[in-house]
C-alpha cells in the first residue's frame, strides 16, 4: 500500500498521535448527518490542520461511509498532513475472520489504517457479544492478525476500559494483550460511559503503562464535563495518543474537544502536537467545522469561541488597558481567535477606553466625553438596552458624545404608518408608508412587505435611495427579537438586534421599545446611520 500509515508534517512524528474521529463518533451527535460531500470537505479541512490520524467512518455498517472510502480511494481526498482510518469491530464469535463479512468490508476500504473496537469490560463480554473471555480475546487477535497480514496498521479501541478495569483487570488486561501480540500499535483506553474523572483517568492510565509497557491511547466521552480534563490528565500519566472530535462533537453530551486538547496540550504542556503554522488556524477551522455541521459555532467554547476573550467587567477591562496579560490565560491571536471588550451596565471609563480603541475611536484624551457614555450606557441598559452584541449602534453612542456631527441622521421623520391587511383569500400582507425629510425635501413612500419590519425597511429604502444610491448594497441579514422578562405580559418591552450587511462587511444595531415596530425602526435607522457615517468616511 503506498497511503501514509503515520502522520506526515506534525513536529512530533509518529510519536504522538492527535487522532480524529468527527467522521465517525461526532457524527453520533443528535442533529448531525454528513453527506458524503461533507464528510470529504471536513476531512480535508481537519487535514488542514495538521492532525494525524481521521477517522472516516464504519465502512460496511453505513453505506455513505463505505461510499466515502470508495471516492477517498478513487482519488477524491487528497491528504498532506493525515493518514485515514476505518472504524469497525472484530470478527463475530465463531466466526473466522477471513470469513466475517464486517473484517472484509473494513479491508475493501482500502484505508491503511483501521481501529477495531473490542470490548474489554467482561460483563459486555458475557451479556452483550454472549461469549467468554477466552473467545474475546481469540476476537481480537484474530482480527488484528489477518488486517496486519494485509498491510494494515491497526489500533485497538477497548471499549468500556476504565469501568472494566474496576470490575475485573485481569480481564481487560488480556483484552489489550491479545491486541498486542497479534500487532496493534496502540491500545485505546475508552471511557465509553464518560463516567470518569482526572484522577482516577491518571491513575489507571499510568497503572496500565507500568504493568503493560503498550502504547496506550485515550479516549473520553464527556457525561461528566470532564472529557477534555480527563483527555490532558491521561497524556500526563502517559498516552501518547489522543482521540478527540471536532467542537466536542458526539453521542449524549459528547466527546473530548479536539480544539481544547490541542490548545492545552501545546500551550499548557509545551507539546508542538500540530504544525507550528496550524495553531493560528483553530478559530477559523472550528467554525468551518460547525458550518458543513449545520450547528451555530459555540460561542464560549475555550480557546475558539467568539466569547472566549471576551471581558464584560469593569475590574478587567482596568487591567487589561494597562497589560492584556493580566486577564488571559493564552494571546488570542495563538489561536487564530481574538480580544473583546463587551461594554454593559458593568462597564466603567477603562472599558469604554478600550472598546473604542477597539472601534478606532480615541477616547484617552477626552474624560468628559468618557464619563457621559458611562452614564448613558448604564442610563440604556436600565431600560433594557444591550450594547454587547450591537458594536454598530455603540459606535454611534460614542461618536455623539464626543459631539461628532457626522453621527446625524442624513434625514429626519416626520411620521410612519403600518397597516396589517388580512385578505379574503387569506393571504396577509403589511403596508408602511414613511414620511421623511431628506436634505430639506419631503419625501413619502409607501411599500409592502411580507411583515411590518419588512415592509417599513421596504418603504424606508424606497423613499432613501434616490438620495442615496449606496442603500442598494446594504442588506437586512438577520432579524432578533426578545422580550425582555423584566416586563411581562403584553406591555413587555421589545429589544430588537438587526444585522446588516453590505456584502463586504456586516454589523449590529440594537432598538428598544414597547412597541416592537418602534423598536425594529430605531434598529434600522442605526444600520443606515452606520452606513453613511462609513460611506462619507470612504469618500473623505
Amino acid at each position: 500500500m503506498n497511503r501514509p500509515t503515520a502522520p506526515t508534517g506534525t513536529p512530533l512524528g509518529d510519536s504522538f498521535h492527535v487522532y480524529d474521529t468527527t467522521l465517525r463518533d461526532g457524527a453520533q451527535r443528535e442533529g448531525i448527518s454528513y453527506s458524503v460531500t461533507d464528510k470529504l470537505a471536513v476531512a480535508r479541512l481537519l487535514d488542514s490542520l495538521g492532525v494525524g490520524f481521521i477517522e472516516g467512518g464504519w465502512p460496511g455498517a453505513l453505506p455513505k461511509d463505505t461510499e466515502f472510502f470508495a471516492r477517498a480511494a478513487e482519488g477524491e481526498l487528497e491528504l498532506r498532513h493525515a493518514a485515514l482510518v476505518a472504524f469497525g469491530s472484530t470478527r463475530r464469535p465463531g466466526v473466522a475472520a477471513a470469513d466475517d463479512p464486517q473484517v472484509r468490508a473494513l479491508l475493501d476500504s482500502r484505508a491503511p489504517v483501521v481501529t477495531l473496537v473490542a470490548k474489554s469490560d467482561r460483563r459486555h463480554v458475557e451479556r452483550a457479544l454472549r461469549t467468554d473471555v477466552a473467545e474475546a480475546a481469540a476476537m481480537v487477535s484474530d482480527t488484528v492478525r489477518l488486517l496486519v497480514s494485509e498491510g494494515r496498521r491497526v489500533f485497538l479501541d477497548a471499549e468500556h476500559f476504565f469501568d472494566g478495569y474496576a470490575f475485573d483487570p485481569d480481564c481487560a488486561l488480556r483484552v489489550l494483550q491479545s491486541g498486542v501480540d497479534a500487532g496493534a500499535d496502540v491500545v485505546v483506553l475508552c471511557d465509553t460511559n464518560g463516567g470518569q474523572l482526572p484522577l482516577q483517568i491518571a491513575e489507571t492510565v499510568a497503572e496500565v503503562v507500568a504493568r503493560t509497557g503498550f502504547r496506550v491511547g485515550i479516549h473520553c466521552q464527556d457525561d461528566t464535563a470532564c472529557a477534555v480534563a480527563n483527555t490532558v490528565a491521561a497524556v500526563q500519566a502517559g498516552a501518547t495518543h489522543v482521540q478527540c472530535t471536532a467542537n466536542g462533537y458526539g453521542e449524549r453530551t459528547g466527546n473530548a474537544d479536539l480544539f481544547a486538547v490541542v490548545g492545552n496540550l501545546v500551550t499548557k504542556l509545551g507539546m508542538p502536537v500540530l504544525p507550528a503554522e496550524s495553531l493560528p488556524e483553530l478559530t477559523r477551522v472550528s467554525h468551518a467545522l460547525a458550518e458543513i455541521a449545520n450547528l451555530a459555532p459555540d460561542t464560549h467554547q475555550a480557546y475558539v469561541g467568539s466569547s472566549a476573550f471576551a471581558h464584560k467587567a469593569g475590574l478587567h477591562a482596568s487591567a487589561i488597558k494597562v497589560d492584556p496579560e493580566l486577564y488571559n490565560h493564552v494571546d488570542p491571536a495563538t489561536v487564530g481567535n481574538g480580544m473583546r471588550v463587551l461594554v454593559t451596565e458593568m462597564a466603567g471609563r477603562a472599558s469604554l477606553e478600550l472598546k473604542g480603541r477597539e472601534l478606532g475611536l480615541d477616547l484617552a484624551g477626552r474624560p468628559d466625553a468618557v464619563g457621559r457614555a458611562v452614564r448613558r450606557v448604564k442610563e440604556l441598559e436600565a431600560r433594557g438596552w444591550s450594547f454587547e452584541a450591537a458594536d454598530a449602534s455603540l459606535e454611534l453612542l460614542l461618536r455623539r458624545e464626543l459631539e461628532e456631527s457626522e453621527t446625524e441622521a442624513p434625514f429626519s421623520l416626520e411620521s410612519y404608518r403600518v397597516v396589517l391587511d388580512h385578505r379574503a383569500d387569506g393571504e396577509v400582507v403589511s403596508e408602511a408608508t414613511v414620511r421623511l425629510r431628506v436634505a430639506g425635501e419631503r419625501i413619502i413612500a409607501t411599500a409592502e412587505g411580507n411583515g411590518p419590519v419588512h415592509a417599513l425597511d421596504a418603504a424606508l429604502r424606497k423613499a432613501l435611495e434616490p438620495a442615496m444610491p449606496w442603500l442598494s448594497s446594504v442588506e437586512l441579514a438577520d432579524y432578533k427579537v426578545r422580550i425582555l422578562v423584566e416586563h411581562p405580559g403584553t406591555d413587555a418591552v421589545t429589544r430588537v438586534l438587526v444585522q446588516s450587511s453590505d456584502g463586504e462587511r456586516e454589523w449590529t444595531t440594537v432598538g428598544v421599545h414597547g412597541n416592537i415596530v418602534e423598536a425594529s425602526w430605531l434598529a434600522l435607522c442605526d444600520a443606515l446611520v452606520y452606513k453613511a457615517l462609513a460611506v462619507r468616511e470612504l469618500v473623505g
